[in-house]
């Protein structure tokens, strides 16, 4: 399974939402998780993979420091589940108050920079079971969905930038583009 590259238009859709957990959606999420394995990432896209679909995998064990205090109800209840797949995600609401992280991005390979995000935020996912949940996420939880989600609509962290952050990181990204233009 190849991760799709930005410059890639694929990268750039819109995805559409499923509309039926199949045996096809399993087996993609279970070939999606195990990319994102191989790729050391801690959440995938369908849509980085080329698939125009609303899925994404998340495989992520805090360590202490990158959750949120008091831990969401979110966090509490997917971390257990890791990895988990989460089908037609949709963000109900950002909080406002805002942290700063440094992200990278498995379509954006070896380019990092700061993206300033909502602290939390409350998200309706449907698992794998069909099994359709709204739950608050904060920490490391909330920043992966946002930039997963956002992959879904697509847009990618480095659309996401200041202007400053941008510059630092530009010339890595023309030479990404260049070599992944599709």
């Amino acid at each position: 399974m190849d991760i799709k590259i930005i410059g890639d238009k694929s990268l750039k859709k819109v995805a559409v939402p499923i509309k039926e957990i199949t045996d096809e959606i399993v087996s993609l999420s279970s070939e999606m998780i195990n990319a994102m394995r191989e790729n050391n990432g801690v959440g995938l896209a369908a849509t980085q993979v080329g698939i125009n679909k609303r899925l994404i995998v998340i495989d992520y064990k805090p360590d202490g420091s990158n959750v949120s205090l008091p831990i969401t109800e979110g966090e509490t209840f997917l971390i257990p589940q890791m990895p988990v797949a989460l089908v037609n995600p949709e963000i109900l609401s950002f909080s406002d108050s805002k942290v700063t992280y440094e992200e990278g991005c498995l379509s954006v390979p070896q380019v990092y920079a700061d993206v300033v995000r909502s602290s939390r935020i409350a998200v309706k996912i449907k698992l794998l079971n069909n099994d359709e949940i709204c739950v608050e996420c904060g920490g490391l939880l909330s920043i992966i969905l946002q930039h997963e989600i956002d992959h879904l609509n697509g847009i990618l962290f480095v659309d996401r930038l200041e202007s400053d952050q941008l510059e630092k990181i530009k010339s890595k990204i023309n030479k990404l583009k260049a070599r992944h233009h599709k």
